[in-house]
């Protein structure tokens, strides 16, 4: 395996950039959210995964508020350096804030019509008090 001290490029995103998060084991994409430089070293330091939240414009440590939180087990960075995936073991079963298990939770039917596809584990309105 060849080893390298290559870091995401931020400057890239202007300093955000996309990370998507994927159950570790079975691959199932979780969601996309995005990291700043502070997110990615603090995912790295702490295990869990930090994401930046672009509408409250700070860092976010999945599962602070509902107890679903995602523990680290791979990192994975795109041949641009501009992309990350990061595969957790997701605790507590959901990793969506509306209460689902991914958050993409829908599928475009042959209708073009969004149907949901999973059940909801959680009620937010009971956990975002």
């Amino acid at each position: 395996m060849v080893q390298s001290d290559v870091q995401p490029d931020f400057d890239k995103g202007k300093g955000l950039l996309p990370v998507i998060t994927q159950e570790y084991g079975t691959n199932e994409v979780l969601m996309l959210a995005y990291m700043n430089k502070e997110a990615f070293q603090e995912t790295l330091k702490s295990g869990r995964a930090t994401y930046f939240s672009r509408s409250r414009e700070t860092l976010w440590k999945k599962g602070e508020t509902s107890g679903n939180m995602q523990f680290v087990k791979e990192i994975r960075i795109d041949c641009d350096n501009d992309s990350i995936l990061i595969k957790v073991e997701q605790k507590g079963g959901a990793a969506c804030h509306l209460g689902y298990k991914s958050c993409f939770f829908r599928k475009v039917d042959d209708n073009g019509l969004l149907k949901i596809v999973e059940e909801r584990i959680f009620d937010p309105a009971n956990v975002y008090k």
